[in-house]
């Protein structure tokens, strides 16, 4: 299940907004550039819809081209410019989910990561993206997370697998900040962390990692990414036995104080 969505027509509309004031103040694409601290191609490939304004774009073109506020406008209508095309459905289901649920087996979870976490993770990304992608890679994820303090509350769980949460990513300081972070988030009422018991011989998620989402409506899908590609699953019975299966691992993995006391000594190895 795949959405092209309205994000591109929303670029190609603001793309022939910023043409129209552009050209209006007889600036070409690299004298603009020039004027707002970016390049001509970039401001070649907004005004086409082919890629969305990142950092201040918006906001400074504004300003140049004497718009009185029309970009800003039409710039709050694009979705997140920084998140894959595939992954853009889920996050905007995600956004206004009442009950999130994850079994995650081989990376912390986007909404459990810190800055320095997520930007180790884009910095070693492949293919490499440039600073600019990964700092609004970095932003979006961030974003997302709001979901564990919005209100009203969204019930939230995870389970975890040791190996992502033993894996130094950017380094055996980013990663004991990055447990440490992870208790903090346990503490708050509406999310359950718990990790799945390191010595189990076996367990009901051993197929792959899966997200799980109720929405306001009390709609149930779920959700598997894989490494190109992702995909909602919202017809029985695969959509009941995921939710099924997800209550198999809560009860195989660690209660979550015992969780919580095996991440804390996993951070304070050295």
């Amino acid at each position: 299940m795949h959405s092209g969505g309205q994000g591109g027509g929303n670029a190609q509309m603001f793309g022939t907004l910023l043409r129209f004031f552009r050209e209006r103040a007889e600036l070409s694409q690299e004298a603009l550039g020039l004027k707002i601290g970016f390049s001509k191609s970039q401001v070649a490939m907004v005004e086409r819809g082919q890629r969305p304004p990142k950092g201040d774009f918006i906001a400074r073109t504004d300003e140049t081209l004497g718009a009185q506020g029309a970009l800003l406008a039409a710039g709050a209508e694009l979705r997140p410019s920084h998140l894959a095309s595939w992954f853009e459905e889920f996050a905007s289901v995600e956004t206004g989910a009442s009950a999130r649920h994850e079994y995650e087996t081989h990376a912390v979870p986007g909404l459990l990561q810190t800055e320095e976490h997520a930007r180790a993770v884009f910095t070693n990304h492949h293919p490499s993206l440039d600073d600019e992608e990964i700092e609004g890679r970095v932003v979006a994820r961030l974003e997302r997370q709001k979901l564990l303090t919005r209100r009203p509350a969204a019930d939230i769980g995870f389970v975890l697998e040791l190996h992502p949460l033993t894996r130094p990513i950017g380094g055996r300081q980013v990663r004991k900040r990055q447990l440490r972070h992870i208790l903090d988030v346990a503490q708050l009422r509406n999310v359950q962390i718990q990790v799945m018991a390191p010595d189990r011989t076996a367990h009901a998620g051993l197929n792959g990692p899966f997200v799980l989402l109720e929405t306001a409506e009390r709609n149930r899908l779920a959700y598997v990414e894989g490494q190109s590609g992702s995909f909602f699953v919202s017809q029985q019975p695969d959509l009941g036995n995921l939710f099924g299966k997800y209550g198999i691992l809560r009860a195989q993995a660690l209660s979550p104080d015992a969780s919580m006391k095996l991440i804390e000594e996993v951070a304070e190895e050295e």
